[in-house]
């Protein structure tokens, strides 16, 4: 069992920037590919962008590319999205998630790909 733990959420205005985290437990961390989605009140969860197992693919939605990084510490068990040039429409709930499950880079986007999600965290961006 794997328990996602999300934090760094936050009010922030447009064009500010924001660090959300996500702390793991196991001791297969390293094996897993872990994505950040969110989702907005009335709309369906969206995904944001993936990272693979040792760091060395990432995968991202074009509505954030240029503006949001993903990178992982195997060390720390630790999963970071940072987002900058923040957006009104960047407002949601953000989770992470984790997958052992073998995929293409495409089906990254696909919530069903992925084991574990965390609880999330709420990330608001003032115009």
């Amino acid at each position: 069992q794997v328990q996602l733990v999300e934090s760094g959420g936050g009010l922030v205005q447009a064009g500010g920037s924001l660090r959300l985290s996500c702390a793991a437990s196991g001791r297969t961390f390293s094996s897993y590919r872990l994505g950040w989605f969110r989702q907005a009140p009335g709309k369906e969860r969206e995904f944001v962008v993936a990272i693979s197992w040792n760091g060395g693919t990432r995968y991202d939605a074009d509505s954030v590319k240029g503006r949001f990084t993903i990178s992982r510490d195997n060390a720390k068990n630790t999963v970071y999205l940072q987002m900058n040039s923040l957006k009104p429409e960047d407002t949601a709930v953000y989770y992470c998630a984790a997958s052992v499950v073998e995929a293409f880079v495409g089906a990254w986007a696909h919530p069903r790909t992925y084991n574990y999600w965390g609880q999330g965290t709420q990330v608001t961006v003032s115009s």
